[in-house]
């Protein structure tokens, strides 16, 4: 029979005395130093001081272009290539042309020639010295090192200032052109063409832009053109019928310089003395008119006699005779 007291013997004898009470065992364990857990990227060697951590960031500093390696010696640019990029500075408003300004840098740039020095990284190099006011500041907004190529930058240029709303408009204002009630024919060709060079994406087909002059002209310009084409216009090939519109309005500018020339020279040779003359003569009758008139007033205001004197009224008396008032 187990006892009281025989219980109690077994519980005291137990091997593992720290198992059964849990205040001893945290007594007995040793005190580790307090250290803050670091990042697997904090740990990394880095040498720098705190000053040099706590220093603002620099990038974001890097150009929007990005202008290839180049080879050449002592290539520097010159500053009479910048002033000629000033002279004609695109400014980004509404009324300027984005191809306009690309047809002249790219014709200024054509001749501009360095040894080993491509002509792709001088026109990335002179850009952003043709450009002012909005323009500039949409070249400063574009992401760092954004613009690679020649390519990339008119392709990013055109597609900000020239947005596809103006290509409709243009497009629309192509197909519905018409000749205008007092324009001639190379007045209304000239301004056809300044049309399609406005927009040179316009996608019409060389067949299209003929076809919608010739229908937009008048009668009178439309037989002039079957007649030069021999009967039909439309019967000719495409080149043929605009080297005929060509033929056409360099015609007609040329007859119109000889008959403007010609008048010029008969004013100027036959009539000049005779225009001279007859406004001598209108201006010495009239001078000699007003003389007259003159001479006639100043003798008449001579011959007219001083108005007499106006003696004053003195009041009298009707009954004595005095210097008074009757009453």
């Amino acid at each position: 029979m187990r006892t009281r007291s025989s219980s109690n013997l077994v519980g005291e004898s137990s091997p593992n005395p720290t198992t059964s009470n849990p205040r001893r065992r945290n007594r007995r364990r040793s005190k580790q130093p307090f250290s803050l857990e670091e990042s697997p990227v904090d740990t990394m060697d880095d040498h720098r001081t705190m000053a040099e951590l706590l220093r603002s960031p620099t990038e974001g500093y890097a150009e929007v272009i990005v202008v290839p390696p180049i080879l050449a010696e002592h290539f520097e640019l010159k500053h009479s290539l910048i002033n000629m990029m000033t002279s004609d500075q695109f400014f980004g408003l509404e009324k300027d042309n984005p191809h306009d300004h690309i047809r002249w840098f790219n014709k200024i740039t054509s001749i501009i020639k360095y040894k080993d020095v491509p002509n792709s990284a001088i026109k990335l190099m002179l850009f952003p010295f043709s450009l002012v006011g909005a323009a500039r500041r949409w070249l400063k907004k574009e992401p760092p090192r954004s613009i690679l190529t020649w390519e990339d930058l008119v392709s990013k240029f055109i597609n900000d200032f020239f947005p596809s709303s103006r290509t409709k408009n243009l497009r629309n204002e192509t197909s519905n052109f018409q000749q205008r009630f007092d324009e001639s024919f190379h007045e209304a060709w000239d301004r056809y063409k300044d049309l399609l060079r406005a927009c040179p994406h316009h996608g019409f087909t060389e067949l299209h832009q003929l076809d919608t002059f010739y229908n937009a002209l008048n009668p009178t310009d439309q037989d002039s053109l079957n007649s030069v084409a021999g009967g039909n216009l439309l019967e000719r090939s495409t080149q043929d019928v605009l080297t005929i519109i060509e033929n056409k309005s360099k015609v007609r500018n040329s007859r119109n310089k000889s008959i403007v020339s010609q008048v010029k020279s008969s004013d100027v040779n036959s009539s000049s003395s005779f225009e001279i003359a007859k406004l001598t003569h209108a201006v010495n009758q009239q001078t000699s008119a007003v003389t007259t008139a003159m001479t006639a007033i100043l003798k008449q205001f001579q011959a007219t006699p001083p108005p007499a004197s106006i003696k004053a009224v003195e009041e009298i008396c009707v009954t004595c005779g005095g210097a008074h008032p009757y009453y």
